[in-house]
């Protein structure tokens, strides 16, 4: 576990292509017309609330149908984050209440082959200067989420690059260093998810089961925009599972910004801490694409 990378406090700088920003393609014959359930409507993009999150991310699964993969996305802990995030939310709460319906969950840490150390500690000085504005718990919290859902008998998993993948990303440019890094995280997402989807397919024990992906709301976007369109899986993926994906995004309000990137974000206009905070949100920003925005840890008053 110590010579893991930690890829996934790099997407969430670049929250720039989240399924929250477009809607998901609509081609698919496995794409869910069912309508989210339950809770209390709060407005645009079949907005509503729930007493729980637990409650509302099990909306949204039901809402996008039967999916085989779930992609989940979150806002990563910046520095200095002083209320849980995303991570340990998930492991903590909604975890629990899905693991009868995983096979499998891939977290989005890279763990290469012990005989690239000098790349692996290259890339993870090149990558400091993103890497730094994260919550310094952040890989931990995803190898604690492997742990918790092995414990629940769930089989975690994490990227599994090669020491090609970890020279290319070492010898690219300044400038290339990260978009590499993106691309091969999207691409070994989709890759090794693919393999366990189809795995899944051939099990008495697993079939109709759900492979699910934890890492950064970056790569499970469904529509991502033709510059970032090489860093998610998920129209690959989803495609290679005949459209039964669901994207769904895990948003603390306490990390929630006031800058451009934010405010691109299709349901960012229409949330309101001090209205809403009390409650978990549900956005459907696609019909497979969903944001659940937890209840504030301190909502006002």
């Amino acid at each position: 576990m110590t010579a893991c990378v930690r890829s996934a406090a790099i997407a969430a700088v670049l929250l720039v292509s989240s399924p929250a920003c477009r809607s998901a393609p609509t081609s698919s014959s496995a794409t869910s017309d069912a309508g989210i359930a339950g809770g209390v409507p709060c407005g645009a993009l079949e907005c509503r609330q729930y007493d729980t999150p637990r409650e509302a991310f099990l909306q949204a699964l039901a809402a996008a149908g039967s999916p085989l993969v779930l992609g989940i996305g979150e806002a990563h802990a910046p520095l200095g984050a002083t209320v849980p995030s995303a991570a340990r939310r998930f492991a903590e709460d909604l975890l629990p209440a899905i693991a009868p319906r995983l096979s499998d969950l891939l977290v989005e840490l890279m763990m290469p082959p012990t005989g690239c150390v000098d790349a692996v500690a290259q890339v993870r000085r090149a990558e400091e200067p993103v890497t730094s504005r994260h919550a310094e718990t952040d890989a931990d919290e995803y190898v604690r989420l492997g742990s918790k859902a092995r414990q629940l008998g769930v089989v975690p998993d994490m990227l599994r690059p090669t020491c090609a993948d970890m020279d290319a990303i070492e010898h690219a440019s300044a400038s290339d260093m990260i978009d590499l890094s993106l691309t091969t995280i999207g691409r070994l997402c989709g890759a090794q998810a693919a393999r366990l989807a189809d795995r899944d397919a051939l099990s008495d024990a697993d079939s109709g089961k759900i492979v699910a992906l934890y890492g950064g709301a970056l790569h499970n976007d469904l529509d991502p925009p033709p510059e970032s369109a090489r860093w998610s899986y998920a129209p690959e993926l989803a495609a290679h599972v005949g459209g039964r994906f669901a994207a769904i995004d895990l948003v603390v309000p306490e990390f929630i910004g006031l800058d451009a990137i934010w405010a691109r974000l299709a349901w960012w206009p229409h949330y309101d801490r001090g209205r809403m905070g009390r409650k978990a949100t549900l956005f459907r920003t696609g019909p497979q694409s969903f944001v659940l925005i937890f209840p504030a840890a301190q909502p006002p008053p």
